[in-house]
């Protein structure tokens, strides 16, 4: 049975964290030559911090979603059988459902608390990739991936389809490769998009969601291209100016619960926790869809 089979499967994020750990100090070798501004110790430094805590913390955390996902899994619409093309479809329904999660992390401001940790390096290399978040689970992002289970994906492969994705992402956290052939650039997630969604300028932000396969922000209309005559600028819109693990994991929840003590309406509460970040009442701040259009209507002007 399925279920018997994907128990067997392995941990994929346990296995490659060696490899990980391995080509970050070829990457800081070779960045020594081609690129030395590329990494930056205490930078470094509070990304591996990030990602010992993530780790932890999902060690923590997993049973409850594990629990979750196996109640929902005993009301499965049917029971898969252990054949090769389970597999890649629940490549293909994982890999939508992590382009939706990261999208709307990045359009509401309570998921964007969970995940913004992730984008405030002002460097994109390979640790930056394990500059993850302390407190998604504690968000319930998790509970997108819950209709998998419903569908008659057990947790296990779930589990480890979730793993896979999270080491393909690796790899395309980096400036050390610059563009691969068209045909791998047109189908899949690859340094060149990612760098292109890690960015601030305006034309970029907030763009290229993809997990592993970018077909989805050319179907839904969030991919953009990487242009070589406009370098990208790596952080958040407003840089934090902080190597600090703790600020870096709570500092979008503290403003949050700032801007909620503040607000003088019910309704500016709400869109503070759940509308786009940089809303205000006032329109004095900027939602990232604002400065998209104004950089347009000033003529695509960097």
């Amino acid at each position: 049975m399925l279920e018997s089979l994907s128990s067997l499967l392995p941990d994929p994020v346990a296995y490659a964290i060696p490899v990980f750990m391995l080509l970050i100090l070829v990457e800081v070798w070779w960045s020594r030559r081609a690129l030395p501004a590329n990494y930056e110790f205490r930078d470094t430094a509070a990304s591996l911090v990030m990602g010992l805590g993530n780790f932890a913390l999902g060690i923590a955390y997993g049973g409850i979603v594990y629990a979750a996902t196996t109640w929902v899994y005993q009301y499965r619409l049917v029971s898969l059988p252990s054949a090769w093309w389970v597999f890649v479809v629940i490549l293909l329904a994982e890999d939508f459902i992590y382009y939706w999660f990261h999208r709307l992390s990045h359009e509401h401001r309570l998921w964007w608390a969970a995940h913004v940790n992730h984008h405030s390096s002002q460097h994109l290399n390979l640790a930056t990739a394990l500059r993850q978040s302390w407190t998604g689970n504690l968000a319930f992002v998790w509970l997108l991936w819950l209709p998998l289970a419903f569908l008659g994906f057990p947790p296990a492969l779930i589990a480890f389809q979730k793993g896979i994705s999270l080491v393909y992402q690796f790899w395309i956290h980096t400036e050390s490769i610059r563009r691969l052939p068209r045909w791998v650039e047109y189908v899949f997630n690859t340094p060149s998009h990612h760098r292109v969604h890690h960015a601030s300028n305006a034309r970029y932000l907030d763009r290229n969601y993809a997990g592993i396969l970018v077909i989805w922000d050319r179907m839904f209309g969030t991919f953009v291209a990487e242009e070589d005559e406009e370098p990208c600028r790596y952080g958040i819109t407003a840089n934090l100016g902080t190597f600090n693990p703790l600020r870096i994991a709570f500092h979008e929840w503290a403003a949050i619960a700032r801007d909620v003590a503040r607000a003088r309406t019910w309704r500016d509460r709400m869109q503070y926790v759940f509308g786009p970040p940089g809303w205000s009442p006032e329109g004095n701040q900027h939602t990232s869809a604002e400065i998209r259009r104004r950089w347009r209507e000033g003529g695509g002007a960097r």
